[in-house]
């Protein structure tokens, strides 16, 4: 099957516009884009109201693997891999990122539940990285009673 997206023209700058019209509507405020070394967008951070607190997100894309689904797929000449890659792997996190905003309109989840896993914490990493490296949270057994 074809990885989504594979074949935008959509620029990366169009599609962060988009992402962060998304996340303002939801309520997020300072909404930041992180580079890397080489000038190119590697995150989108932002930040979210939970019970007054403000809590920072960074919504992290990676091309890398994008790159090498492609590559597999012999979707794009290699010539324009890492240029496509980008724009593919940010046009899938938009469309994400919709997915979310939709169940956040519904009111099935909130802003800060979607997007939890990507909380920085003190340590500057996610939440999701910090398990990781923990291997435990505050949860319990896990059973249902």
């Amino acid at each position: 099957m074809a990885l989504k997206n594979y074949t935008t023209s959509i620029s990366v700058e169009k599609t962060l516009s988009e992402i962060q019209g998304k996340l303002a509507y939801v309520g997020a405020k300072r909404i930041m884009t992180e580079y890397d070394d080489t000038g190119n967008v590697v995150a989108l951070s932002f930040q979210l109201d939970l019970n007054g607190q403000q809590l920072a997100f960074s919504l992290p894309t990676d091309w890398r693997p994008v790159a090498q689904v492609l590559e597999r797929q012999r979707a794009v000449p290699k010539s324009r891999l890492e240029e496509q890659a980008r724009r593919t792997a940010w046009r899938i996190t938009k469309d994400w990122v919709d997915a979310q905003v939709a169940i956040i309109e519904t009111k099935m989840v909130t802003t800060t539940q979607v997007f939890l896993p990507y909380t920085v914490t003190s340590s500057g990493k996610s939440l999701y990285h910090r398990f990781l490296e923990d291997g435990h949270l505050m949860i319990g057994s896990g059973n249902v009673n």
